[in-house]
Order: structure tokens, then sequence, then C-alpha cells
């Protein structure tokens, strides 16, 4: 496999040379013609356990053509939209850009959509024709004229046969202005009914500009992909960006291999979320727990002299112990890792200052569908890792009820065929309103919670439950917390319990009902016992109910970015929800 990094004689902070381009077609246009035979891709292998194969700058371009040809084939123009249903592959990502190229508007839908979801999306949407991953993918929109991505009769294995000249394809650039909309992305549905975004090219363009001189990002980084590129966090930062900076994208094989391909392409920069880097941390802390004594003592020591490290307190025996005990666990990540780049949800302090003592980045930051995803970041050199960081390039401002706004490039065009919902969330003067409260910390951003989710008790108290969720959250027996309390006189919260450690705690058998077990009650409310002491007496959870099951997207309680859907946790457990209101 080539070295992507002394083969291209490019250093990892080397920044993007490329000035800014009017369109994502001619931020590829000028990544081909500058840098041909730097790799822009590695993808795994179809089959086995093998290398991931490169595919350079100008066989992206080559292969982009090539789509494009045969898109124009299908009768495609400018402005007409086309729906993608598809897991995550290196086509995918050449047919996002083929589609940026001639202007033609590309609908993801979210693997994981059932049938009629993906359908809703995509009449909405009104897309000519649906490119998609698998044939059961197909069978799931029976109603819709769709084509395979890859395989016999898919769009690849026709793009053999049809290719756009050079000038044609400079013409299709040329005619696509940066206020154009590049893509339709539906908002993930946990405020209700699915809208759909329209993001302009500048949007995405605005954040290839921003982001590297920030973060410092360029050529020589490698970007491991593995979330879902119909998410426009995946979709802007994780593929727009690397290939505008001349980086590369490796693509995950899929979730089970992630552990061994970081291992192959050895990532520098990772997009994540809290739990992958939550599930990461319990791995670790779960092999220590199963060590002898000594490694475990060893580990927490060397744990504790990271930690003071990373705060700039005095830690002597921190550099040895990171050679000895913390750099075998960062060479799980592949050993170059430089940035894991967190959002989506709120990083819990203990899991941040874990990362913290291994010598790794995390990087906390914030944005939405409607603002391209990136909006506010941390930067490395000044990471409060209890905040979302600071402005992109972009206006931000609180209202008088805590309420964040923005205003500037990176904003939507509107929601599609929406207007009047257009309207609700962009005023007059082109601030548009999150739905998210914060407060500030010096010029450092922090969410405090979502305006929606607000709870007024019965006697009259605001209570924000995302804080309270948190905090119970950083207990290793509780997956995952759901705070309620409109109207009740207290709070009340739905807890997924952390089953297998509670079982093995208590040293119950593997199927053992956590629902109804004394003992498990007991441990679960010592645990929210422990936390309620940190908040105010009214923000206290005073009765609490523990789940049969795990939130799933099959299940219905999480979106396809795993966020919890609130209100559909509060009309599926109504009945224990009234329970617990006596």
């Amino acid at each position: 496999m080539q070295n992507l990094v002394d083969s291209d004689k490019m250093p990892l902070n080397m920044p993007a040379t490329t000035p800014s381009a009017r369109s994502l077609g001619d931020v590829l246009r000028q990544r081909v013609k500058e840098i041909p035979d730097k790799v822009a891709m590695m993808v795994p292998p179809e089959k086995g356990n093998g290398d991931f194969s490169s595919i350079t700058f100008a066989q992206i371009g080559e292969r982009v053509r090539q789509i494009g040809g045969t898109l124009k084939f299908l009768g495609f123009q400018k402005g007409d939209r086309l729906g993608l249903f598809s897991e995550n592959c290196a086509e995918w990502g050449q047919l996002d850009w083929a589609c940026q190229c001639l202007g033609v508007i590309l609908v993801p839908v979210y693997s994981s959509l059932p049938g009629d979801q993906a359908a809703q999306i995509l009449q909405d949407a009104g897309a000519k024709l649906t490119i998609t991953g698998t044939e059961e993918m197909a069978r799931r929109i029976p109603d819709f004229p769709t084509m395979p991505l890859k395989g016999e009769g898919s769009l690849i294995q026709m793009s053999a046969h049809h290719n756009l000249s050079l000038a044609e394809w400079n013409e299709a650039i040329d005619a696509v202005e940066p206020d154009d909309v590049c893509t339709l992305i539906y908002t993930s549905g946990t405020t209700g009914h699915p809208k759909g975004v329209m993001l302009p090219h500048r949007a995405a363009i605005h954040v290839i500009d921003v982001v590297p001189k920030e973060i410092n990002l360029g050529p020589g980084d490698i970007f491991f992909s593995f979330l879902p590129m119909s998410h426009v966090y995946e979709r802007v930062a994780g593929q727009f960006l690397p290939i505008g900076t001349g980086g590369t994208v490796a693509y995950a094989k899929n979730l089970a291999s992630i552990g061994n391909d970081m291992m192959k392409v050895q990532p520098t920069v990772m997009l994540c979320v809290p739990r992958f880097l939550e599930s990461f941390f319990d791995r670790v802390t779960d092999s220590v727990k199963k060590s002898s004594p000594l490694k475990q003592k060893l580990f927490h020591f060397a744990f504790a002299q990271g930690v003071k490290r990373a705060k700039g307190e005095f830690a002597p025996f921190a550099n040895l112990l990171d050679k000895i005990v913390m750099e075998k666990v960062r060479a799980r990540t592949g050993g170059r890792m430089r940035y894991f780049v967190s959002g989506g949800a709120a990083l819990p302090p203990h899991v941040a200052e874990f990362y913290m003592a291994l010598g790794l980045t995390v990087i906390q930051g914030y944005g939405l569908t409607e603002t391209a995803g990136a909006s506010i970041v941390n930067r490395p050199d000044r990471n409060k890792y209890w905040t979302v960081g600071e402005p992109l390039d972009i206006e931000v401002k609180l209202a008088e009820d805590g309420e964040i706004l923005l205003r500037g490039t990176t904003l939507m065009l509107g929601y599609y065929n929406l207007p009047e919902e257009t309207a609700k969330v962009i005023d007059a003067d082109g601030w548009f309103h999150t739905g998210d409260i914060g407060e500030y910390e010096g010029v450092h951003l922090k969410i405090t919670d979502r305006k929606k989710d607000i709870l007024v008790l019965g006697n009259g108290k605001n209570v924000a439950p995302q804080p309270i969720e948190n905090r119970l959250k950083q207990s290793p027996l509780i997956q995952e917390a759901v705070v309620f309390g409109d109207g009740m006189e207290y709070c009340v919260a739905l807890i997924v319990p952390a089953a297998d450690r509670i079982r093995e705690a208590l040293e119950l058998p593997e199927n053992a009902d956590l629902t109804t077990n004394e003992s498990a009650r007991k441990l679960v409310k010592s645990e929210i016992d422990r936390y309620n002491k940190v908040g105010a007496n009214f923000e206290a959870v005073k009765r609490f109910a523990i789940l049969p099951h795990a939130f799933t997207l099959d299940s219905g309680e999480l979106t396809p970015t795993f966020k919890v859907k609130r209100k559909f946790v509060r009309e599926k457990y109504a009945e224990i929800l009234k329970s617990l209101d006596v």
C-alpha cells in the first residue's frame, strides 16, 4: 500500500493551498489539477482481511467524469434531485462528487430507515431516481424507480461506458453558482416531521476554507470515515473537508471492523460521537479491571499523572508512565491519531479526561444540519472539553432566554417547500434560531439544553433535563437516562442500565430481569442519589424506572444519528411514567 505521507512528501501540518472555490465541483477540479498523484481515498477489500487499496485524485477525477456522463445519459440536469439509499462506501462519495460537478442535488437517505420513512423523504424531495446500496433497500421502496449503486446493472457498471469530456466537465462545473443547492439533507426527526434542509455550495466551501486554518489540517491528514455519510456532520466535515484540503478519506469496511481498519490505515483524524468514545473507554477500563492488581495500580497512576500533565500541573512521572502504559492504549487507534472530533451530544467529563490522560486530543464542536454541521468548535491549543468551543467565522449571539442564534455563510437557504417553517427559524434579520440554550464561559460556548425540552415542574420551577441526564450517564452502571417532570412535583427518570455490569456486580445470571430485581434497583438508586448531590434540590431525580431493553433505531427511541427521541420515549413509556407520578 502506498505510504501516504512519506511518498507524497507532505507534512501533516501543511496548510491547504487551494484558493476559495465557486462550488464543490470547482474544489475537486482544483485538487485534481494540483495534486493528481496524491491519494484521495483508501478503500477496504470487498472480501477477506487484505490491505486497503488507494485511489488518487486523478483517478477520482476520472471516475467522477464517468459517473457524471452516466447521470447525463440517464437524463439528469442541473437542479434535478437524485436519491441515494446506501451504506457508506467509496462509490457513495464518488457519486456525490459527480452530482456536485453537474449541479444535481443529491438527497441522501439513512440506510437504516424503514421503507415508509425513506419513501416519505424521496416523495417530498421529488427524486427522479434513487440509487440503492442493496437489493433489500430497493425492496423497501417498491413504488420508486431505483438502480443499484454497485454490481450487475448498476450505476458504477454503466459508468464504464459513459464519460464526460474535459470540456463538458468544465462547462458543467462552471455553470454551478455558490448559492445553488448542493444537497437536500433531511433532519433526523428529534423535533417531529423530517424537513429537507437546502444547503448551498457556499456553506460547504466555507467549512473547507475556515476549518483547516483553525485546527491545522492539510494534505497529510487521513480521515477515518465510519459515521453515516447521509448525516451532515460526516458529509461536510468527513467527506467534503478532507478532499477539499487535499487529504485522504479512509472508509471503514463496517462497524465491526473499525478496530482492525484503524490499525491498517493509521488515521490522523476521526469524526465521532460520544457513544463511540465512551465505548472505547468502557473496553479499556473493563480490560484493566480484569488485569492483575499491580497492572491496575499502574494504570490508575498513569491515568492520574496523564490528567495532571494535560492540565499543566506537576506530574513528574507522566512521561515515563505514558511510555510504559498509555502508548500501548494509543496504539489501538493506529498510533498516529491527532484529533478525535466529537459532535452530536455532550461528551461526559470523565470520558474527556480519560482521553486527556491517554494523550489523545478530543475536540468537541457544535453545529446543525441547517448550518452545514460546523459552526462552533474547540481549538486544540485552547481546548475546554466541557464546552463546544469558539465560532468558526460565523456570528453567534444569545437571545434573552438563552437561545443560541447563528448567522453567516454556512446557513441553509431554507426548508424545501416549507416557507412557513423556514420563517419560524430564520428571522427578518437573518438569525437562525437553533432551539438550543447556551451560555458563555469567556469566548467558549456551553450548550445547557434544548429550548423545547425545558421542564416546568408542578411547583413552577424550570428544570433543564440535559445536564441531569449527562450527570447520571457518568455512572458506569447507567447506559442511558431520560429525565421528565412536566407538571409533576419532582423529576423522574427512565433508566437504561448497563445491564452486563450490574449483573456482574451482583453475580446475577445473564438473563436476569433487572426491572424488578430489588438489588439492581438499590444499586441504580445509589448511583442516582450520588449524582443528585451535584444539582439543586428541585433538580433531584426522586423516582425512576429501569427499562427492560436498550434504546435502538429499530425500536424507535433513537434517530439515525443516535439521538434520543424524547417525545417518542415519553409516549412509548407513558404508562411507566404515569406510575412514577404519584
